[in-house]
């Protein structure tokens, strides 16, 4: 990208803070691999949300003092345990990346009191009309993470409610059979980033221990007008989400189901549309209070959008990124390239009024 162009600074940060981030994820899966860690308890994805948090915001707030931070943790839990909070700082304080010039663009915190309030950051922003925020979700896809399948570390700047900044690091993310699956996993390396800038395009580059490598564009998603053509992504364990009325919709028209690809974390579904063979999502919630968290779609969106293709509620309404800590204005989801977006949005339509008779 060209560093004159609008955002280049808090882009090649984001990059930067991701890929230190996502090390120190890599960190902690080798140490569960070598035994040191135990795999059928939760502390390890504590340990790696709460470090990743503060590795994060503490390079981005040094730089952008008064950036605004949603981010999934707060701090109680290691204020509460000396020995949780002792391995997370052990796991914080030694995350660096090995090119020294990279390493001294990212702050990172001096202190376990400094890292506990970093976190706590996160814990109170949120996003409005008239807020620069990031939004964070330092491991998206705990249970995967654990299992060594899929994850992210995400982060967005959402500027006066819309998304301006997109990275994604996908630690894991392996492409080599064209399609995005949880089983196949980049074991030699440390995966991909996906990152995107509002108006100037996506692209994907590889992760590594230092400086950041070169990005190649994604191009465009083709525009598509037969169902038949459609190629879901979707999470048939995703409890919050009504996957029988899914196969409804694409019943309805005549797109081919079950879905092709099945991801456990939010975001990655997402990046199955832009690089992994996918091309559409849809999710009706269970429930009608259902709001998803920005976290879990931020930065994401944004991707998606900018190759090309259309996100929205399930009405056909723009997502808003201004209502605080989640999509509170957003029911459900559609994410499918606009020749076809309209005829789901109907089939939805239909297939939900047809609930109600």
């Amino acid at each position: 990208m060209d560093p004159s162009s609008p955002y280049s600074k808090e882009l090649q940060l984001a990059c930067l803070t991701v890929q230190r981030a996502a090390l120190l994820t890599k960190r902690l899966l080798e140490a569960v691999d070598k035994g040191s860690l135990d795999k059928s308890d939760s502390t390890p994805v504590t340990i790696a949300d709460f470090a990743a948090q503060a590795l994060i915001i503490g390079a981005i707030h040094k730089a952008f003092p008064e950036d605004e931070f949603v981010g999934e943790e707060d701090s109680k839990a290691l204020r509460a345990d000396p020995e949780l909070l002792e391995r997370t700082w052990e796991l914080a304080s030694t995350t660096h990346l090995d090119d020294k010039d990279s390493e001294a663009l990212l702050y990172a915190p001096k202190s376990k009191e400094e890292m506990l309030d970093l976190i706590d950051l996160g814990a109170r922003g949120k996003c409005s009309l008239e807020s620069r925020a990031w939004v964070l979700d330092p491991v998206d896809g705990t249970a995967t993470f654990m299992q060594g399948q899929q994850y992210a570390v995400c982060l967005a700047l959402v500027e006066n409610g819309c998304q301006k900044v997109g990275v994604l690091g996908c630690p894991n993310l392996n492409l080599a059979t064209g399609r995005l699956r949880e089983d196949v996993v980049d074991r030699d390396g440390y995966g991909s980033q996906v990152f995107a800038v509002a108006g100037q395009g996506a692209w994907i580059r590889k992760m590594g221990r230092g400086a950041l490598l070169a990005a190649d564009s994604i191009g465009q998603r083709p525009q598509i007008t037969d169902p038949k053509d459609l190629d879901f992504v979707d999470c048939g364990s995703a409890t919050s989400s009504n996957t029988s009325l899914h196969a409804r919709v694409a019943s309805k028209l005549g797109a081919p189901w079950p879905y092709s690809t099945d991801l456990w974390a939010a975001q990655l579904r997402y990046i199955a549309i832009a690089v992994g063979g996918c091309n559409a999502l849809i999710k009706i919630p269970r429930k009608a209070s259902y709001r998803s968290k920005i976290w879990d779609h931020a930065g994401g969106m944004l991707i998606a959008q900018e190759v090309g293709v259309k996100v929205t509620d399930l009405a056909g309404n723009p997502v808003d990124c201004s209502l605080g800590r989640t999509l509170a204005g957003c029911y459900g989801m559609i994410v499918a390239p606009p020749s076809i977006h309209g005829r789901i949005v109907e089939a939805v339509k239909e297939v939900m009024q047809e609930q109600t008779e």
